[in-house]
């Protein structure tokens, strides 16, 4: 135990990512965008290089400094790369068949269905942001694209925009599957199998999606 880093520099190396990055938001809305001192900030708080920076840190403060050798620190480096590396190149083919589907046009194909319709604004928003979801993978661009496309209804209509926004939020976790990084991080952390995480994840994710707008219709009765 006398060689396992202390608590304090453990934390920090793990959160110097988030660390950098932080700072280099907030400094990007302070400083002149064309200074030197911007120009480096930016580029320091770069996820790709924040994220190298601490990897440098962190091969002192998890190895050197703890008296390893860098065979020691590369075969502990190897090792865990073996570990993640099938789980890296599964959420990276997700996210490429998800930009497959988004260049495809899918989210104008779904716009396009509910351009007319009669149906409460918190239904469309829901169905819009689901169908977009198990479409494409993304809650982020489920939630983005169905705010754009539920805009116009929103505005001819006396529904809560809140309410409308909770449902947008309600779709955008529904029916979490194959073509989503999370669901493949869920499978493998969890030693699933694809029927496994379907019947529990994918399952759960679909109920607390249907629940939520459940609720936000119940709340709408009132308001």
């Amino acid at each position: 135990m006398k060689d396992t880093p202390k608590f304090g520099i453990s934390v920090l190396t793990a959160l110097l990512p988030v660390i950098l990055i932080s700072i280099a938001t907030i400094l990007s809305f302070v400083l002149p965008a064309k200074s030197v001192i911007y120009q480096i900030v930016t580029f320091i708080g770069a996820p790709d290089v924040a994220m190298l920076i601490s990897l440098i840190v962190a091969i002192f403060t998890m190895g050197i400094f703890r008296g390893l050798n860098i065979k020691e620190i590369g075969d502990a480096m190897s090792e865990s790369v073996k570990q993640i590396a099938m789980m890296l190149l599964i959420i990276g083919g997700g996210g490429a068949f998800k930009q497959v589907l988004v260049d495809g046009g899918v989210s104008k194909y779904i716009g396009d269905l509910f351009g007319q319709t009669n149906l409460s604004p918190i239904l469309v928003a829901w169905l819009i942001a689901a169908l977009l979801r198990v479409s494409l993978g993304s809650s982020t661009v489920a939630s983005i694209t169905a705010a754009s496309l539920v805009t116009s209804v929103v505005s001819n209509s006396s529904v809560s925009p809140v309410l409308v926004v909770l449902a947008i939020g309600a779709g955008s976790i529904f029916a979490d599957h194959v073509n989503d990084a999370g669901f493949w991080m869920i499978k493998e952390y969890f030693g699933l199998t694809l029927k496994e995480t379907f019947l529990s994840w994918t399952t759960l994710t679909s109920v607390i999606s249907v629940s939520g707008l459940l609720s936000i219709l119940l709340v709408s009765c009132f308001m």
